[in-house]
């Protein structure tokens, strides 16, 4: 073998291995403008906007008699677009996860229903009856699931989340934005929504709870409180007081809540060290 074949022979080898060949996404696909694309991840599933009618679960999903059940959901029709992201092996679906969700809620998105691990059902449900990409399909206790909706005045689009990783190891996160083409009207978050956020990011802002506490927001917020019992909390905000006193009518033990300090619009929740 000559050296100018060999060389070539080598080239050839190294291109194939070539962190750029790996990295190529799928013909006609990209990102999403609202979510970052985590470091060297490919895009394996893309599916451009399409107007369809998509049903979101908010609980923990199962089948029975052959039927998907699910104790909440969001019904709407509207337009759907799709990108899944394989993830590089030093990165986690659980990084991808959460930099997915840190970066919508700097934009003002409201979590609807987040569920981790073994809580939100089996795997194979959300990977081929919610979202019908058998690539999603993993490990039941390593998969998380996210619903937001995006801040006014784009609050009639919803974004789904799901990261998992499969038994081979690979990870994968999927981004899905719906687009309603109506009114969405009023959605609220799941009680264990509210208290996995103040647990897993420390703060609950509630901007539109201003003025007289509202007796649903009341029902969702002293539930999930009442979730952990051994979780302390601060409210701040311009009616604080009636809130604090109102939540303790509701059965939330009066040493769990103090008034906070903080300035806030509307209502404003702290977990407490």
């Amino acid at each position: 073998m000559s050296l100018f074949s060999g060389f070539i022979k080598s080239a050839v080898v190294l291109g194939l291995c070539s962190p750029l060949v790996f990295a190529a996404d799928v013909p006609g696909s990209h990102d999403l403008p609202l979510v970052p694309r985590l470091a060297d991840a490919q895009i394996v599933d893309y599916r451009p906007a399409a107007e369809l009618e998509r049903i979101y679960p908010m609980g923990s999903i199962r089948k029975i008699s052959g039927q998907l059940r699910f104790d909440g959901q969001v019904a709407a029709r509207g337009q759907v677009t799709s990108v899944t992201y394989e993830l590089p092996p030093e990165h986690s679906s659980t990084e991808a996860f959460t930099a997915a969700r840190e970066a919508l809620q700097k934009q003002g998105a409201e979590l609807l229903f987040w569920c981790q691990a073994r809580d939100c059902g089996e795997s194979s449900l959300w990977a081929n009856e919610v979202f019908g990409n058998a690539k999603l399909y993993g490990a039941d206790d390593q998969q998380a699931y996210l619903l937001l909706r995006l801040a006014a005045p784009q609050d009639n689009t919803l974004v789904a989340l799901y990261g998992i990783t499969r038994g081979n190891r690979k990870a994968y996160l999927h981004v899905e934005q719906f687009q309603a083409s109506a009114p969405l009207g009023d959605v609220l978050p799941t009680s264990a929504t509210l208290l996995r956020q103040l647990k897993d990011t420390g703060v609950l802002d509630l901007p539109r709870l201003g003025g007289t506490p509202s007796p649903t927001w009341l029902t969702l917020l002293s539930r999930g409180l009442n979730l952990d019992t051994t979780l302390r909390v601060s409210i701040s905000g311009p009616d604080a007081d009636a809130w604090r006193q109102a939540l303790i009518g509701q059965g939330v033990r009066a040493a769990r809540i103090e008034l906070g300090s903080a300035q806030a619009q509307g209502l404003h929740i702290e977990r407490l060290r």
